[in-house]
């Protein structure tokens, strides 16, 4: 029965998928399965063949192979490696090298022996390159093929190099490199522009020769092509899926890279559900949007042709059912997301008492605050609330070199106008016009350029605040260590940064809290700064008491919202306050037409905002709600202690 089980769970899935509960779980087990390998290869007196890979997914697997090596003694004296791909033209010794990648995370902190390391070569002449190919497809083949390759997935469904439209049984070589990847390494390389536009990869074919495959991912950034892989048909748009194809592939996932595979997205479709009230809200708000139907106007024919029989016989009659979902959204919604004075607060998602409440806004980059949720800023102003904003970061690696030039060129003719020395403004601007012609990609600003376009930009910050109803002594610059650190030194310590954020709370001792919930990518700013609130919150929360009035709501920004079965609070926008929030964005013009970094979306922030506050508002609409112009939502984040 446990094997029928198990297969009826996995059916959509075409190849062997294990889920742990985090990136660091899953890391582990992958490491012990590599340190097992080349154990019991030493005891046979063979050499364990690895194929390995590059970027932000195996950083974790390599860690603990050097903490083995360190602490119990994991020896790479009979490991050969050989390398998935490399960017082409590239110098081994250059930042944005997989030859300094594999370095500085394992290489240079284990006994391999160098010439049992290969990584494909980025500085070959062009008309070698294919000789060069051959030869390591045959390195590969004299050694008996790869024992065991460790793969990723891009978001275009490549693995190595191996971009859309490659073939199945391709071999090692050079390859154009897709647009949506040269983005997604755009930070590395200081803009798209200075991505590579070609590499040197394995191919499909050479990567299905090893013995054994695991594919990684991790983050909800990568659910969606891991479905596409794990469960699509066979395509070369999505080179992973031909993964399918090998008896010896496993994918090795955590929990967040697994949410959209069917078993635990629509588990009802799949197998017999224990079904508690979010599971239930989550079914029904789906099954009200496949259908295309209002939720009061889901039939029992529509449960039972749509794998919900179950639920509408345990918790039937299915009128029933969604009554009581419809009433469940229709509470989310509100016109006071500080509460609303005097009134029943039994049915809404916040608190009434105190009708006036301390809110802080912290904001990861200058800009986020309304970008997410200016209608709401604008609102909790507007209602007579204590409201501070807190920029957690500056933001200034994101301004443009030209503006921040002609804002020296300003500052200088200003102090000129005025009768003031410019000698050190014009020395300033001299130097910096210099700096920025020489200028190599990813380089790290002068500390006055840094100084200046984070003045910039905490300028527009203050503009949007004060755009919005706040006074000036609520509007916070937190500048945290962190972000300047990063840019130095990938090893960081977030101990300042913590408590400054617990100096700044008990200053204000909110009893609201909105912080950016933006998870997609637990390496990005929104995540960090996320982590920060948190740690800090769980400090105050074993000694202070007014922690425990406080509560923790979480907003999601430009790119994407929530789904409508999570939202625990939808604040509605009328035309005009759409017009304010777009205002307010309008402050930041140094993120208008073009940001530095847009991301994959060619909209403005200020667009991007609208339609994705406007696609909730429909989506609500279709669910049988009152059409409003947009919502803006946000989901409660639960403490351990609150969940208890």
């Amino acid at each position: 029965m446990a094997r029928l089980n198990l297969l009826e769970e996995t059916r959509f899935e075409k190849v062997p998928v294990s889920v742990h509960s985090d990136p660091t779980a899953a890391s582990l087990a992958v490491a012990k399965r590599i340190a097992d390998l080349i154990r019991s290869k030493k005891e046979r007196g063979e050499q364990a063949i690895l194929g390995l890979a590059t970027g932000a997914t195996p950083v974790r697997v390599y860690a603990e192979l050097v903490r083995l090596h360190r602490e119990e003694g994991l020896s790479f004296q009979n490991v050969v490696t050989f390398n998935l791909d490399e960017y082409y033209p590239m110098l081994p010794d250059s930042e944005q090298s997989y030859v300094t990648f594999m370095n500085r995370h394992l290489f240079d902190h284990v006994d391999i022996e160098r010439a049992n390391v290969h990584i494909p070569d980025g500085t070959l002449a062009m008309e070698d390159i294919h000789d060069y190919c051959l030869a390591y497809e045959q390195k590969i083949t004299a050694l008996g093929g790869l024992d065991l390759q460790i793969l990723g997935i891009g978001r275009t469904g490549h693995i190595g190099f191996n971009e859309p439209g490659s073939a199945p049984n391709s071999g090692t070589r050079l390859v154009t490199l897709d647009d949506l990847t040269r983005r997604d390494a755009s930070r590395d390389f200081g803009g798209k522009e200075n991505v590579p536009t070609k590499a040197i990869t394995m191919g499909i074919g050479t990567i299905f020769k090893a013995r054994e495959i695991i594919l990684m991912a991790w983050n909800q950034k990568k659910a969606e092509i891991v479905k596409k892989a794990v469960e699509g048909e066979l395509s070369a748009d999505v080179p992973a899926t031909y993964l399918q194809l090998s008896d010896s592939v496993e994918f090795v996932l955590d929990e967040d890279a697994a949410s959209m595979l069917t078993r635990f997205d629509t588990p009802w479709l799949v197998k017999d559900c224990v079904w508690d009230r979010k599971t239930i809200k989550k079914a029904v708000v789906w099954l009200s949007q496949t259908l295309k139907k209002p939720v009061l106007k889901l039939t029992e024919d529509d449960y039972n042709t749509n794998g919900m029989a179950q639920l509408a016989t345990e918790k039937g009659p299915v009128y029933h059912i969604n009554i009581d979902i419809f009433n469940q959204l229709q509470h989310t919604i509100t016109g006071w997301p500080g509460g609303k004075p005097n009134a029943d607060d039994s049915q809404r998602p916040e608190r009434r008492d105190p009708a006036k409440k301390r809110s802080i806004i912290f904001s990861p980059h200058p800009d986020d605050d309304v970008i997410s949720m200016g209608g709401t800023f604008i609102r909790l102003a507007d209602q007579g609330h204590d409201v501070h904003v807190a920029y957690q970061t500056s933001g200034n690696t994101a301004v443009w070199d030209d503006d921040a030039l002609r804002f020296v060129e300003f500052a200088t003719d200003f102090a000129k106008s005025q009768g003031l020395d410019t000698q050190k403004l014009e020395a300033l601007y001299r130097e910096a016009r210099q700096f920025i012609a020489d200028k190599k990609p990813n380089q790290i600003d002068t500390a006055e350029l840094l100084t200046v376009k984070g003045l910039i930009r905490k300028g527009e910050a203050i503009a949007g605040a004060r755009f919005a109803g706040l006074p000036d002594e609520n509007i916070h610059f937190q500048n945290l260590p962190f972000y300047d650190r990063g840019k130095y030194s990938k090893a960081l310590d977030f101990e300042d940064d913590i408590v400054a954020t617990m100096e700044l709370l008990q200053q204000i001792k909110p009893h609201q809290i909105f912080a950016a919930g933006d998870f997609a990518d637990p390496h990005g700013t929104h995540k960090v700064c996320f982590d920060i609130i948190h740690e800090a919150m769980a400090r105050l929360r074993k000694t202070e008491a007014w922690t425990k009035d406080c509560w923790l709501w979480l907003y999601r920004g430009a790119w994407h919202e929530f789904e409508i079965h999570e939202i625990e609070m939808a604040v509605p926008l009328s035309p005009q306050e759409v017009l304010r929030k777009r205002h307010a964005i309008f402050k930041h013009q140094s993120q208008k037409d073009l940001p530095v970094f847009p991301g994959d979306d060619a909209r403005e922030f200020w667009v991007r905002a609208e339609e994705r506050t406007r696609e909730t508002a429909k989506r609500y609409d279709g669910l049988g709600m009152a059409e409003y112009e947009a919502i803006e939502a946000f989901v409660r984040w639960k403490f351990e202690e609150d969940e208890a």
